[in-house]
């Protein structure tokens, strides 16, 4: 691999949390990170510049998404994704599976791939790992992700054990397809609902290919938190020390605390974005909604600790003001705040593993956060 390069910069003396620097084609990634989602190639509510502002290093795009509209043509005749989005730090493309096997009632499902109907206009497509190769190399992603099937969390046995079956398959033709090693790392998904002897078996078939790194799917699915905490850990501790574990679609600050201790280091989850459109900031003292009638004539900062452009310039009370007039600007504020919250509790991860102080930080961490979870969003 010429771009991608994963080195271990430190492993905590008082847990398993490590911090790791990825190098790409598009910029270096300091772990432990979150992921930024831009499902269509943006962000939702923030530029570019702002998400390069607040630090970010990398963010996802979806290929299911993406393919449908406006399509892979159109993208690499534009250059390729970083240049078609305005954006030139790393991403990571997600393969599309997730999102055409959510379309239950619009797919047919074999071991060759699948066949589905767009939820845009009914036209028909099939994505199968060949083409899911072809469409993120098309993008110039600098990281994509292999086809895979994620069943419910809560899934029966045979179900789970099919998935595992051609999620292992469709790597080694994911693995067969590649033609640009030099510019775009492959990650490997292992699966197993929460079984955690499915999750030994599956991670070691997965982690028994020659990828990039690997990544932890199928949680975060309709399981409770501890068990997808137990889940992502015994995984977590059976995947290469010498590769990158990124845990998809998790999660909650307290998600991101729990699973870093546990190994991980990347994480994505729309979270950040989707709280802010309903009016909610995430703070170091838990969730705080700006619909709060108390927050009327409230003009501090939406989190006196955050740094951000965001809190550094406007109250509470005007971003309810915001919210409540219906203005576009208070989901846009919401949404850096949120972001650069997270962004900031990957590098305060990162700080306490280089210290050699990650455990008494997370148990520092989710004391807070558990003590004034509900403090702000109650209604008086």
């Amino acid at each position: 691999m010429g771009a991608y390069r994963f080195a271990l910069d430190h492993v905590c003396a008082q847990s398993g949390a490590r911090a790791a620097t990825i190098d790409t084609a598009h910029g270096s990634i300091r772990t432990p990170i979150f992921m930024p989602v831009g499902t269509q190639a943006s962000v939702k509510g923030v530029l570019p510049r702002d998400l390069a502002e607040l630090d970010a290093e990398i963010v996802l795009a979806n290929t299911y998404h993406l393919m449908l509209r406006p399509g892979s043509e159109r993208i690499q005749a534009a250059g390729g994704l970083h240049r078609f989005m305005g954006w030139n730090r790393a991403i990571l493309t997600d393969s599309g599976g997730f999102q055409v096997f959510s379309l239950s009632s619009l797919r047919k499902l074999t071991d060759d791939g699948c066949a589905f109907q767009s939820h845009l206009d009914g036209s028909r497509h099939v994505l199968g790992p060949e083409r899911a190769i072809a469409l993120q190399e098309a993008f110039g992603s600098d990281i994509m992700m292999a086809f895979d099937e994620c069943p419910p969390a809560k899934a029966d046995t045979a179900t789970i054990r099919t998935a595992m079956r051609r999620t292992t398959a469709w790597l080694g033709r994911c693995m067969g397809a590649r033609t640009r090693t030099d510019v775009c790392a492959l990650y490997g998904i292992v699966q197993g609902g929460v079984d955690l002897a499915l999750r030994s078996e599956h991670v070691d078939e997965v982690c028994a290919h020659d990828c990039e790194g690997f990544a932890i799917g199928g949680l975060s699915v309709g399981e409770s938190p501890p068990e997808m905490w137990e889940a992502c850990a015994h995984t977590a501790a059976r995947m290469p020390s010498d590769k990158a574990r990124y845990l998809m679609g998790v999660g909650t600050p307290e998600d991101l605390v729990r699973c870093i201790g546990a190994g991980v280091d990347q994480f994505d989850c729309v979270m950040p974005s989707r709280n802010g459109r309903h009016g909610i900031a995430f703070t170091a003292d838990g969730k705080l909604s700006v619909k709060n009638r108390r927050f009327f004539d409230d003009d501090r900062p939406l989190d006196p600790d955050c740094p951000c452009a965001v809190c550094a310039q406007f109250s509470r009370s005007y971003v309810r003001h915001l919210f409540i007039a219906g203005e576009i600007l208070s989901a846009t504020l919401l949404t850096m705040h949120n972001l650069a919250f997270y962004v900031r509790l990957g590098r305060a991860a990162r700080d306490a593993v280089l210290a050699d102080r990650y455990a008494d930080w997370a148990r520092a961490t989710l004391e807070r956060l558990a003590t004034h979870r509900w403090a702000a969003t109650s209604t008086p």
